[in-house]
């Protein structure tokens, strides 16, 4: 079994840019961030959001506790979607390409090391705060990662990472939070872009 990239869905790389703010000063209204250009729609954030919230509420017992463990999942749905667009920035640079056998054989082998899907979907939900619906984003960011590895070398993505983040000229509204610049992350979030583990059920809390 290859080793894989541990569950770090909660942070971002993030570069400010002067997009969202219009003369003003304030940003532009249904505007949650703006990358490469392209908007990233309040709407379409709080949709994820809703997504993470009814899965949560499906779980029973555990709901409260889920839900009481992500008190800002806004912010952290945002930084998933930033973070996923700068991988395809970075896989597009390196000429990385992904297929859609790649993505079901990467799910197949998160789904036997967690022993079933139910499994898998359920460690995906605590653990990063994600639905059944945001499942295949994840496994394409992954085997991206697992390639850009590669090329790169283990543990060597900050630069890529900065220099695909420039060139996005990403800008988030400050509702959600500030850029840390040298850290690559958006808010006071505490976890490194990327982490290693050899299988995601090591993945601490909130990544």
């Amino acid at each position: 079994m290859h080793r894989r990239t541990a569950l770090s869905v909660s942070t971002a790389l993030l570069l400010a840019a002067p997009l969202l703010s219009a003369c003003s000063g304030q940003a532009r209204p249904g505007t949650a961030a703006v990358v490469g250009g392209e908007r990233i729609t309040t709407s379409a954030l709080q949709a994820q959001v809703n997504e993470v919230r009814a899965a949560q509420n499906r779980t029973g017992q555990a709901a409260a506790e889920l839900i009481a463990g992500t008190p800002n999942l806004e912010r952290q749905k945002l930084d998933a979607m930033l973070q996923s667009r700068i991988i395809d920035k970075m896989a597009k640079t390196a000429g990385i390409s992904v297929s859609a056998k790649e993505i079901e054989d990467e799910r197949k082998a998160y789904v036997e090391e967690n022993k079933g899907t139910e499994q898998f979907e359920a460690l995906l939900l605590q653990k990063g705060a994600m639905a059944p619906g945001q499942v295949d984003r994840f496994l394409r960011d992954r085997v991206l990662l697992t390639k850009l590895t590669a090329k790169y070398g283990n543990g060597k993505l900050e630069e890529p990472a900065r220099t695909a983040a420039k060139a996005l000229h990403i800008e988030v509204n400050p509702r959600y939070g500030s850029f840390d610049v040298q850290q690559i992350k958006l808010g006071a979030g505490e976890t490194p872009w990327i982490t290693q583990r050899t299988r995601p059920e090591q993945a601490p809390a909130g990544a």
